[in-house]
């Protein structure tokens, strides 16, 4: 077996070696083929000799329902709560639904959520949000990475290209959606996306990925994880992924494509029943081509540029947990995040230091308290150009909070209420409150009603207090030429949201369950810009005028809406869930809808479990219309349907072989606008080869 490994190892270090020679964006249509194809029969020609354990999920139709509303999750209470019990609206996507699914990138298994808008903008961007308020650095959905938080306060969101842990190590990605700022803190404002990698306990062996396909070009991973000690666990993993560029409404190339190449390493140790050590770390480098619209002066005013932004970046987090009992835990996390790259030309370096303590303890036999508290430091770096600059260039910031919250038991396994509020202060907005009230009544063991109000603020970004963006220029026909621009505002204060939520959950029949979830929500203080009083500038020349936009906390809003979700076992190999989204926004004092967002989604999934060990997996998505800001007006991008299929084969238990084709139904379409300029790229049908070999 050790020969095999080793020919494994060399092809696909063969296989990154030649794409990244040079880090150069070649189209390579061939080679990978013929790679896959060598692979495939290699694996093949040893698995007879050499049969490995496959950990393999059992196929999601093999589950009982009971099973799959059972699941255990963290992310509601930062403890383990039965999915089915849960006072909140949430959903998890499991390991099964990502290896089903083909898909290699986060933001495109977001599409499974109900309540979450998961919008492409290019080959590299997208625009991903939970209950409205949509864009490309949508900054009021909170996301973390095994609880290392992965929003920038620099512009306020997620920079999906560069935040990409391979899909193959995911264990579940859980998603809050509506407010969770009582333990998760400001910017957890609509919703909360926790990626929970596997443990390396859970990935001994082997597993090498291979795929190949008319946009993906290609995507390989390997990863290898073994026993040092006794209960000493470890994993280290490397990937690379290119993804060749888009075209333009006008059928132009969009110039945007993409490749990275990623590495880390995880190290589990449970020195004792009572005492565990985690030590992981990432480092990635990728390049991602872009373009923007760049001002000037002086005729012709815009020109559109073309640019590869360069990002680098890595982390190390460590944790320890303690148990003093069954009922009692501490937990002490820190964590180093340091980010390097470039956004429409402008040099961005991020670092960050965190430290977090949390303590979970039973008080008596009907109360259960979680609280904890944490320290960051934030230090920004930037270089601007004619497009963008900040002033100060350097930004250092401090941020702290305490949190408690207490699950009472009021009547047992029927009634449960939940208290919780956090206090957190900032350096630019002081101190902010965020409590929280959750009830959960549960009159059978099939049926569970929950509501909630709670409290969430979003913190102004780095962007919005210190930017300029120079937008466009109007050459008056009597004098000057006329800049518009926008300005940031260093007395912003947080953004404010109070959430009423109403939700049932409910299994029917044995073999379908169904969750309702219900909200309406009060927004005030948001961030948008504002016209100001035109001045004059001399400098740089020609003289000119200038026309501001200004961020200010000048509007209110108010969403309500609901999602609805069904699933249902037809038969032992069959699976079907489906969903439906409505959200309805109206401004105050504006009377204009939140248009970045769909008002109705639907959503239905299909795993289906043949003879022979195949798997046919499908997906038709829904997305109502929306008319997102393009240049200086708007855009409508009309509805449209998705489909997605594929299909898995297991010849063998260590052998799995798929084939996935996305977006069948059109030959490209468009989904969002990009900030930074008027040129709109269009997502493109695509098919997928992949393999993955188990040893």
């Amino acid at each position: 077996m050790k020969t095999v490994k080793t020919k494994v190892f060399v092809l696909l270090a063969g296989l990154v070696s030649e794409r990244h020679s040079g880090f150069q964006m070649k189209t390579i249509k061939t080679k990978p083929f013929i790679l896959l194809a060598a692979s495939m029969q290699l694996i093949a020609s040893t698995i007879g000799a050499a049969e490995a354990s496959s950990p393999l999920d059992k196929s999601a139709a093999d589950f009982s329902l009971e099973e799959l509303i059972n699941i255990k999750i963290t992310s509601v209470s930062k403890k383990e709560t039965r999915l089915d019990t849960a006072p909140a609206a949430i959903y998890v996507i499991s390991q099964e639904d990502i290896r089903r699914s083909g898909l290699t990138t986060i933001p495109e298994l977001l599409r499974m959520v109900p309540g979450i808008n998961v919008a492409q903008i290019d080959a590299n961007h997208w625009a991903v949000s939970s209950r409205g308020f949509n864009n490309q650095y949508a900054n009021k959905l909170l996301v973390l990475i095994d609880g290392r938080t992965v929003y920038s306060p620099l512009y306020g969101g997620v920079d999906w290209n560069v935040r990409r842990p391979p899909v193959e190590l995911i264990e579940r990605i859980e998603v809050i959606r509506g407010p969770g700022a009582t333990l998760w803190g400001a910017n957890a404002v609509n919703g909360v996306i926790n990626i929970i990698t596997k443990k390396a306990k859970d990935t001994q062996g082997g597993i090498a990925t291979i795929s190949y396909g008319t946009e993906d070009q290609p995507y390989t991973m390997l990863n290898y994880g073994d026993q040092l000690a006794t209960d000493l666990y470890y994993r280290g993993y490397l990937d690379y992924f290119s993804r060749d560029h888009f075209t333009t409404t006008t059928g132009q190339d969009a110039a945007d494509s993409w490749s990275a190449i990623r590495t880390g390493f995880r190290l589990d140790w449970e020195a004792s029943k009572i005492n565990q050590f985690t030590l992981q770390g990432d480092y990635y480098y990728s390049k991602a081509a872009e373009t923007f619209d760049r001002t000037s002066l002086t005729p012709p005013y815009t020109t559109t540029e073309n640019l590869t932004g360069q990002n680098k970046g890595g982390n190390v987090l460590a944790r320890w947990t303690h148990r003093f009992s069954d009922t009692s835990q501490l937990t002490l996390q820190s964590y180093y995040d340091h980010t390097s790259g470039t956004q429409a030309g402008v040099l961005v370096n991020d670092y960050t230091y965190d430290f977090d303590l949390q303590h979970h303890f039973a008080l008596g036999r009907r109360q259960n308290i979680v609280w904890g508290g944490g320290y960051r430091y934030l230090a920004e770096t930037t270089s601007g150009n004619s497009f963008a600059s900040l002033t100060p260039a350097d930004v250092h910031q401090q941020f702290y909070n305490i949190f408690l919250q207490n699950d009472i038991t009021l009547i047992e396994r029927r009634l449960n209420l939940t208290l919780g509020s956090k206090l957190e202060h900032n350096d630019s907005t002081g101190f902010n409150v965020v409590p929280s009230a959750r009830l959960a009544w549960t009159p059978t063991e099939k049926q569970t009603v929950w509501t909630s109000v709670s409290r969430a603020v979003r913190t102004p970004s780095i962007l919005e207090q210190s930017i300029r963006v120079n937008r466009s220029v109007i050459q008056s026909p009597t004098g000057p030429p006329i800049l518009l621009a926008v300005l940031g505002n260093p007395n912003l204060v947080s953004e404010e949201v109070t959430t009423y939520e109403l939700g049932y959950r409910i299994k029917p029949v044995e073999r379908l369950s169904l969750d309702l979830a219900t909200f309406y929500n009060v927004y005030d203080q948001l961030i948008y810009p504002i016209q100001g009083a035109p001045y004059f500038e001399a400098h740089p020349a020609p003289a000119h005028g200038v026309m501001p936009l200004i961020f200010q906390n000048s509007q209110r809003a108010e969403t309500y809406g609901g999602e609805l979700m069904g699933e249902w076992l037809v038969t032992d190999n069959w699976k079907l869930t489906a969903s439906y989204t409505l959200l309805l926004t109206q401004f105050k004092p504006h009377t204009t809808g939140d248009d970045t967002s769909p008002e109705n989604q639907f959503q239905i999934r299909s795993y289906l479990d043949l003879p022979h060990q195949v798997e046919l997996n499908g997906a038709i998505y829904y997305v109502d219309r929306i008319s997102p800001v393009l240049g200086n007006s708007t855009m409508n991008i009309p509805s449209y349907v998705r489909m997605d299929v594929g299909m898995t084969w297991r010849p063998t238990q260590s052998l799995e072989i798929g084939i996935y084709g996305q977006n069948l139904l059109n030959d490209q379409h468009t989904e969002f606008t990009n900030y930074a300029t008027t040129v709109v790229t269009e997502i493109p049908r695509s098919v997928l080869g992949k393999i993955t070999w188990y040893f």
